[in-house]
């Protein structure tokens, strides 16, 4: 995996995230199902993208890349790895992607669980649900 693959994931979660809510309010303003399952098929996409982050910063706790600077900032080689995998959560911004992990991980389930019922409350709970992953994403992501 390389180092720049989780600020990619989470450049695009965030994109991601807005447009999830846009779709799921627009949809409902439009009576559109289709646009509707638009948004939700983003919060599921933002679910993949968090992942995708938290496994390259996993991967390179893990592998002691100290070309990152959270792992260089979080870790050290002498760790042992349990003490690895939990420096994740030893910073702040690796706090909050693990906390994305829990947000996003959870919003998959509730989407998943309301396939078929709840269908007119689902476009709100999805726009709040990347409303709250839009506001951590913001905090995590590097600025260029």
């Amino acid at each position: 995996m390389t180092p720049e693959l989780g600020p990619l994931a989470l450049h695009l979660g965030l994109v991601l995230a807005v447009y999830a809510i846009v779709t799921s309010l627009v949809g409902v303003w439009w009576r559109r199902r289709d646009v509707i399952a638009s948004g939700e098929h983003a919060a599921f996409a933002v679910w993949g993208c968090v992942i995708v982050a938290a496994a390259t910063l996993l991967h390179a706790l893990a592998l002691h890349d100290f070309r990152i600077e959270y792992v260089a900032a979080y870790s050290s080689s002498t760790l042992p790895l349990y003490y690895t995998v939990a420096a994740l959560w030893g910073g702040q911004k690796g706090s909050l992607l693990f906390w994305l992990v829990i947000l996003t991980s959870i919003t998959a389930i509730v989407e998943l669980q309301n396939r078929h019922r709840n269908r007119e409350l689902m476009p709100y709970v999805t726009a709040v649900l990347m409303g709250i992953a839009t506001f951590f994403l913001l905090m995590v992501v590097p600025v260029i």
